[in-house]
C-alpha cells in the first residue's frame, strides 16, 4: 500500500515512515518537521490539543499546497500529513517532509508550507488547559 502524499487522520502520525517514503537517491536534503503538542501556550499550562477540520477542503488545500511546493522550491518528495482529534502532549499534529537536492530548498519549503496550513487550511486547534478550561487557538498568521 502506497502512502498518500497528503493526508488528515485520527491516527498517530508516522514521521520514521514519511521519510522512509521520501527517499530518493536524488536527493541530497531530506528534511522532515514534526509540530508537537506541547504542554504550554501564553503562559497557561496546556493538558491536552484537539483538532478538528472540514476534512475534503483540508485534503484538498493540502493537496495545492504540495503541488505549489514542489513547484515553487524544485522538491523531489513532498509529504503532508496533519493529525486530527485528541493530540496528547509530545505527540505530532502536523508532519511535512521535503527532500530536494540540496539542504536550501527543502528548509525553505517546510518553513514555507507550515506558514501557509496556518493561512489557508481549514483545520483548528483547540486547547485544554490543566486548570479546566478550553480555548480555540488561532494560527499565528491568522488574523
Amino acid at each position: 500500500m502506497q502512502i498518500p502524499y497528503v493526508a488528515v487522520m485520527n491516527n498517530p502520525l508516522n514521521a520514521i515512515t514519511l521519510r522512509a517514503e521520501a527517499q530518493d537517491p536524488r536527493a541530497g536534503s531530506v528534511v522532515v518537521f514534526e509540530g508537537c503538542a506541547r504542554n504550554h501556550h501564553d503562559d497557561k499550562a496546556v493538558e491536552l490539543l484537539a483538532y478538528e477540520a472540514f476534512e475534503a477542503m483540508a485534503v484538498s488545500e493540502l493537496e495545492k499546497l504540495r503541488h505549489d511546493a514542489m513547484e515553487r522550491f524544485g522538491l523531489i518528495q513532498c509529504f503532508i500529513h496533519h493529525r486530527i482529534g485528541i493530540v496528547p502532549l509530545c505527540e505530532a499534529a502536523v508532519v511535512v517532509v521535503c527532500t530536494s537536492a540540496h539542504r536550501k530548498e527543502s528548509f525553505q519549503a517546510v518553513g514555507w508550507i507550515m506558514d501557509v496550513i496556518k493561512e489557508r487550511v481549514p483545520i483548528w486547534k483547540r486547547e485544554r488547559y490543566t486548570e479546566g478550561s478550553e480555548s480555540w487557538v488561532e494560527g499565528e498568521d491568522r488574523r
